[in-house]
């Protein structure tokens, strides 16, 4: 396995990983000898149908360890106010640079972290998916509408407040299985989610490449004998 670093800005990154499939990039891991790694646990699926490419921007969230409050109605609502300043706030949304997957290490946590309004203020910023390892997503059928993808475990309904907190931003997280630091590479698709470490990126995609080369000569072949027009995919 080489371990040459080549050092490319994070728009030669997207611009090369662009037109690259999840099982494209996953064949360029196994061509740099990292058969076992990259590849999030398959638990974590598309809330619909798209491909991503982006660079990690990450954050950890932990369980809220309480207490509760015994506040209801209008106190309650004041509390609520409290709580989104002071315990589960998203201060990486601040940083968030076009071109960016969030990834949110939410320990599991069956909570609605992201929503229908958060995530399209995110998005105005240039925030591409969202990657969690939880729950993390609610408003489903208002974020399928505006188009923001999210891999999640799966879907939740609660709030934030009494479930999760903040902790920390920019740091290297777990994900179905995959260490994701800040830089890295994130490919999404129909057939899941795979990370590409920094270092690794510009050999990975040189291979990557070549896969998806050989697949589309290959298929463009098929295409022709079985007179059908060519599109895209085999172009």
């Amino acid at each position: 396995m080489s371990t040459q670093e080549t050092k490319v800005s994070r728009e030669e990154l997207l611009e090369l990983y662009d037109d690259l499939r999840v099982t494209d990039v996953r064949d360029g891991l196994d061509w740099v000898g990292l058969h076992g790694y990259g590849t999030v646990d398959h638990s974590i699926q598309p809330l619909f149908r798209t491909k991503v490419v982006g660079i990690a921007r990450t954050a950890r969230y932990l369980p809220f360890e309480g207490p509760m409050t015994n506040k209801t109605g209008d106190e309650y609502t004041e509390w609520v106010k409290w709580y989104y300043s002071e315990v589960c706030n998203d201060p990486w949304g601040a940083d968030i640079e076009p071109g960016d997957f969030v990834c949110l290490d939410v320990a599991g946590v069956d909570v609605g972290l992201l929503g229908s309004n958060n995530t399209l203020d995110f998005k105005a910023k240039g925030a591409r998916a969202y990657l969690t390892n939880g729950g993390g997503i609610r408003d489903t059928d208002e974020v399928i509408h505006q188009g923001i993808p999210v891999w999640s475990k799966f879907i939740s309904q609660g709030m934030d407040q009494g479930r999760i907190r903040y902790y920390e931003k920019d740091i290297p997280i777990a994900i179905g299985g995959v260490a994701i630091y800040p830089g890295d590479v994130v490919v999404a698709d129909g057939d899941g989610v795979v990370v590409v470490p920094q270092k690794y990126a510009v050999e990975v995609a040189k291979f990557a490449h070549q896969e998806l080369s050989g697949d589309k000569e290959g298929r463009r072949r098929l295409y022709e004998r079985l007179g059908w027009d060519l599109d895209e995919t085999v172009l």
